[in-house]
């Protein structure tokens, strides 16, 4: 993994600019890499949005709760299909850890139907994950405000065919 730098003067200013013309402000991509003692920043220079889901998912799939079966045949699934994306210069390891978003689809049931222990774990460790981002955020107790601005339309479709039955045990059916 590549150490990364911000230049939180730079997201600033291009926050400040966009919103000068209409925008919300700017957006910090690939910040699951970032040392945690940097998400302090992001509400000091008033940035819009921070994209995370590749550090959630890592968390979720590297923790030592996650199924080493369900790991191994995740990862036989991507030397079959995205084997297209493999550089020469790969290991093992790289050409994982950029192409595993690309199973989730294919192994949402298994991943929906996780032992209930396994399963509080995994959920354990991202609900301690998101509770840190939103400390560092500054986001904790805002939910007046998300309200004032935020209109829920209430959507309901059925479960997908291959998650029906899968959770119910733990209430996440439907």
């Amino acid at each position: 993994m590549a150490k990364v730098a911000v230049d939180f003067d730079t997201l600033k200013v291009l926050g400040e600019r966009g919103r000068e013309h209409g925008s919300g402000g700017a957006v910090q991509h690939g910040a699951s890499t970032l040392p945690e003692e940097m998400f302090n920043k992001f509400p000091e220079v008033e940035t819009l949005e921070i994209h995370l889901a590749t550090g959630f998912m890592n968390l979720f799939m590297d923790h030592p709760a996650f199924p080493a079966d369900l790991k191994s045949a995740i990862y036989k699934y991507l030397d079959k299909t995205a084997t297209g994306e493999r550089k020469a210069t790969d290991s093992d390891a790289q050409f994982y850890y950029k192409t595993r978003k690309k199973s989730l689809g294919a192994y949402k049931p298994e991943m929906w139907s996780l032992p209930a222990d396994v399963h509080q774990e995994l959920y354990g460790a991202l609900e301690k994950q998101f509770e840190f981002f939103f400390n560092m955020l500054n986001i904790v107790d805002t939910k007046d405000l998300v309200d004032q601005l935020v209109t829920v339309v209430e959507y309901h479709q059925p479960a997908p065919k291959s998650a029906r039955g899968v959770g119910d045990d733990l209430g996440l059916a439907d």
